[in-house]
């Protein structure tokens, strides 16, 4: 790719990102830029990246192909103020913030303006997140393949609707937090058992990990994968029984109805 990718932000979530792109060799260094408010911020992300970093946003918007807004939702309105009319021409901008629809994004910049809405989660950090992506009816088909190919970089990619875009955090932004207190109960059950924690942990996470590949790389349905694993007057039929009676299904899906709570 001979775009610049730019970044109005620098905090985890920009940095994965930039780190992911980086070690997968799809841009060089001297490809992306990105904005930060503090010097030490600045100077560790040119240390540990070696990426050109500026303080000013309108400088970011204004050399960037591909532009990412990596700030906190409440921040957009004064970013996309900062920016506007500094934009270089034909640019995508990309968001990456729950909430922000494209819309909010074309009342600003114009109704031409090519914007790709996006969700990632923090799996990304290591290379195993998950993104849906919403492109508006500006970004071409082969724009869209080169977005698809940075976030390739390091997750797992999804193109969807935008109507179907906040249903999102419940099934992929927010669920790892779901997946993390499961591991946490689960090391503490192992630990009742005299498992020693940090073996707990590793077990219990690894177990995890793997049952989530072989629903993604088989194919075949999570029900089958469970059935295969629960033999008859088995522990594990009695292990998910134990589930079904304290409401653990149940519990789930309330728990995703409730990011959607206002």
């Amino acid at each position: 790719m001979d775009k610049n990718i730019g970044f109005i932000g620098s905090g985890k979530m920009a940095q994965a990102m930039i780190g992911g792109m980086l070690e997968s060799r799809m841009v060089d260094k001297n490809q992306i830029l990105a904005s930060a408010l503090t010097t030490r911020t600045i100077n560790w992300m040119e240390e540990r990246y070696g990426i050109e970093m500026f303080r000013d946003n309108k400088k970011v918007a204004s050399e960037s192909d591909y532009l990412f807004f990596a700030v906190k939702p409440y921040v957009y309105p004064e970013v996309i103020e900062e920016v506007k009319g500094h934009l270089k021409k034909g640019s995508i901008i990309i968001t990456i913030a729950p909430g922000v629809s494209i819309k909010d994004i074309t009342d600003v910049f114009g109704e031409h303006t090519k914007v790709v809405r996006s969700m990632p989660n923090t799996p990304s950090f290591v290379g195993e997140g998950m993104t849906v992506i919403s492109p508006n009816e500006h970004v071409s088909d082969q724009e869209q393949g080169e977005v698809i190919k940075i976030f390739q970089a390091f997750s797992q990619v999804e193109v969807m609707d935008e109507k179907q875009m906040d249903a999102i955090p419940a099934i992929s932004g927010s669920s790892p937090a779901y997946v993390y207190v499961m591991i946490e109960a689960m090391a503490d059950g192992a630990v009742k058992q005299g498992i020693p924690r940090r073996q707990a942990y590793r077990l219990a996470s690894q177990a995890v990990l793997g049952a989530a590949k072989m629903v993604r790389d088989t194919d075949i349905h999570p029900g089958e994968l469970k059935d295969q694993v629960c033999t008859p007057k088995g522990t594990t039929i009695k292990a998910i029984a134990a589930l079904e009676e304290n409401g653990f299904r149940n519990s789930i899906i309330k728990a995703m109805d409730a990011t959607r709570e206002e």
